[in-house]
């Protein structure tokens, strides 16, 4: 029996909601499968009794009572002994409603997706506090970077908070920082290029940004999750500056941190 999914969202109260165009009734007994792509591991969802006349279901799940752990699950109808992946129209993916989710502290993200050959899928990560990098670049001898503070509780108001910029090295351990400013959860920070190749002269080698924000608890990583694009280091590559000879360029991790790299 054709399913297919035109509407798929995570609501902000981490309820997966969708709605179905089916040609035949839903079948009572009928349930909803996830199952995690890598560990094999299912969660049934009991769909209730339809109507004789249905169509168009509209489907609510909680997810937080399924105990769900971080990693991608695929969607599967149950009727009966007949399982059907579910096929979906929708991309299930908007900047506005990524960035509202992100204002409340969580343990966990959900986010609802459509795979690359159409099917519904479920994406769930752990939801530590970050800072969300929305643009970086290089200009006037400056690293610049901004982006939203997410999953940390604050507010999105008008209120300032003191916070410093943060790159630090290994092998030599080098570190440097600057003022940077946050208002609300909305951030902007700089930090001179020059200074990043005197604190390792002659040194090639990788920088990793953080934000200290006053009122977050821990260092907040700089990262890139909140958007449709994964697996960054393949897919976006920054032009080089050059600072006295020396190229230095921002990049991403495999899990899509953000990086300054120096000489290579």
């Amino acid at each position: 029996m054709p399913v297919v999914v035109s509407d798929a969202e995570v609501t902000l109260a981490d309820v997966l909601s969708l709605r179905l165009a089916v040609d035949e009734p839903l079948a009572e007994g009928a349930e909803l499968v996830l199952r995690n792509r890598a560990t094999l591991a299912e969660s049934r969802v009991p769909l209730g009794r339809p109507g004789a006349g249905v169509r168009d279901a509209a489907l609510a799940v909680s997810l937080a009572p399924l105990d769900l752990g971080p990693g991608r699950w695929d969607t599967y109808l149950q009727q009966g002994s007949s399982r059907t992946r579910l096929r979906s129209v929708d991309p299930g993916f908007s900047l506005d409603h990524l960035e509202a989710y992100a204002l409340s502290r969580r343990t966990l993200a959900y986010r609802a997706y459509r795979t690359r050959n159409g099917f519904l899928a479920l994406k769930i990560d752990d939801a530590r506090p970050t800072a969300e990098v929305r643009s970086v670049w290089f200009r006037e001898g400056r690293f610049e970077v901004t982006g939203l503070l997410a999953f940390t509780g604050l507010e999105d108001d008008e209120a300032r908070h003191d916070a410093r910029l943060t790159l630090h090295r290994s092998r030599p351990d080098a570190e440097l920082t600057s003022v940077a400013t946050v208002q609300g959860v909305r951030f902007h920070a700089a930090l001179s290029l020059c200074d990043v190749i005197a604190a390792a002269p002659g040194q090639t080698g990788t920088w990793e940004p953080s934000l200290r924000v006053r009122g977050v608890s821990t260092p907040l990583r700089l990262g890139s999750r909140l958007d449709d694009v994964d697996g960054k280091r393949r897919r976006l590559h920054y032009p080089a500056a050059q600072i006295d000879g020396v190229p230095i360029r921002p990049c991403y991790t495999a899990d899509d941190e953000l990086r300054i790299e120096v000489g290579g």
